[in-house]
């Protein structure tokens, strides 16, 4: 039944197009059957009507569309059937109109006037209903990059060309429309089962050179998606960039402020990346085990970067001082108290986290399991991970374009993650840093799932 409505939209929108020279031709015709009522054939009125139906088309694209919530899904799904009829009735309308060049003008005796005109018309009509598409896609749409809705905008109104670049638009459109309105769907059905409320909240502790932001979350749409299944968030609010230790000693008093507040006893603890070391290290050697439950940790280097030992190898001192003046001066106005460039990097060795993990060994009492994933192609990595990919493959083979997978591995329990073909799971991934939704991976259910398993293990 949809279909049934694409069709009849871009029908509508096609007779609409071809308005001005159908009223003529509509009028030419009743003529000839009705002699006695030359001149009374409503041309404005037959105009007006195509019009109007035009409007109504770009105003209710499809009413199957009205089901879809929240509004901006709906906005996306309208623009995307928008596109299709827009599509279809370009082709016509460009027939029609060389149809007319080569046969119609000529045997109906109207001046070119009235084809400049209907030409004119056609592309009022058009443009409209493109500019009304292109709106309602851009603004609805988080999958489409800023570059492909450029494409859009730039090629859409160009024959043939637009094909190409419109299609995936629709595409992804309506992928988008479909998963989002499915995970809604999903968690409507699941909302009284609550399954993350854990016994005890889960405390989110980022990797370095990033902050809990208050208007950007370092972990996407993930912690949304939890709070929506029940879950009881914090952040680690600690600092970009510190040695494993302090950045421990913040972390430590983080988790006696949360239990302390809320009376919680204990925290469920995610880490991700250097947060997995800064996590243990707060465990093992600085007395937070007794309010930590359990410790996932996200793609992190248990066992160090091998190529990060041969940067700080190579990089001139100078120049790595500068770099770090640099950051440290940035972060301090954003908020860090003693951001330490070298420090954080230093720990992420493979020569330092080798001797750290002899001093950290993991705790009784504590549940540690850990999560690492792969990506397949580094041209799928955003920068700078698609350039330090190519180094880590070369020190240390498979990586999700910053850490090796033979890195990840920690604790009773770990999980492998990555998709078929060439795609894979990036670092960036794991945390919808990009806010990405990839064929074959859905970070959101995820996590669910992740902190299903531990409300189900009493945590």
């Amino acid at each position: 039944m949809k279909n049934i409505i694409r069709i009849f939209d871009g029908i509508i929108l096609s007779l609409s197009a071809c308005c001005f020279m159908l009223a003529i031709y509509a009028g030419n015709v009743f003529y000839e059957n009705n002699a006695a009522h030359k001149g009374q054939f409503p041309y404005f009125l037959f105009f007006c009507v195509l019009i109007i139906a035009a409007i109504a088309v770009n105003i209710v694209p499809s009413p199957f569309n009205f089901k879809i919530k929240p509004t901006r899904l709906r906005m996306l799904a309208d623009g995307s059937d928008l596109l299709i009829a827009f599509l279809v009735s370009s082709v016509i309308s460009i027939a029609f109109h060389i149809y007319l060049a080569f046969t119609g003008i000529l045997s109906s005796g109207l001046g070119i006037g009235f084809y400049i005109a209907s030409i004119f018309v056609a592309l009022i009509i058009l443009a409209f209903t493109f500019i009304n598409a292109v709106v309602r896609i851009c603004a609805g749409s988080s999958q489409l990059s800023a570059g492909r809705k450029a494409a859009v905008v730039l090629t859409g109104g160009i024959p043939i060309v637009n094909f190409f670049t419109l299609f995936p638009v629709i595409k992804c459109a309506k992928a988008e429309v479909n998963f989002e309105s499915d995970k809604i769907s999903l968690d409507l059905d699941r909302e009284k089962d609550e399954v993350c409320k854990t016994k005890y909240p889960i405390l989110f502790v980022h990797g370095v050179f990033f902050r809990d932001f208050k208007y950007f979350n370092y972990w996407g749409r993930i912690t949304d998606e939890l709070q929506k299944n029940g879950a009881q968030i914090y952040f680690g609010n600690h600092q970009s960039a510190l040695s494993v230790i302090d950045s421990a000693k913040e972390l430590t008093q983080r988790i006696k402020q949360i239990t302390a507040k809320t009376g919680c006893e204990k925290v469920n603890i995610i880490a991700h990346s250097k947060g997995g070391l800064d996590c243990r290290s707060a465990i093992s050697n600085l007395g937070a085990d007794k309010f930590v439950a359990s410790l996932t940790t996200i793609n992190t280097p248990h066992r160090g970067c091998e190529f990060a030992d041969y940067l700080l190898g190579v990089v001139p001192k100078s120049m790595q001082n500068k770099i770090a003046n640099t950051y440290n001066c940035a972060m301090r106005k954003l908020g860090d108290e003693n951001p330490d460039f070298i420090a954080a990097v230093t720990d992420l060795t493979h020569k330092n986290c080798e001797k750290f993990n002899e001093t950290a060994p993991d705790v009784d009492g504590v549940f540690y399991q850990s999560v690492g994933s792969k990506l397949n192609k580094a041209s799928n990595g955003q920068f700078p991970l698609n350039f330090s990919y190519h180094l880590v493959k070369y020190f240390n083979g498979a990586n999700d374009g910053l850490v090796a997978e033979s890195s990840f591995k920690w604790g009773s329990k770990y999980t492998f993650v990555t998709t078929e073909g060439k795609r894979g799971i990036s670092h960036g991934d794991m945390i919808d840093l990009n806010r990405e939704n990839i064929d074959g991976f859905d970070v959101r259910e995820f996590y669910v799932q992740l902190v299903s398993n531990l409300k189900s293990m009493g945590l």
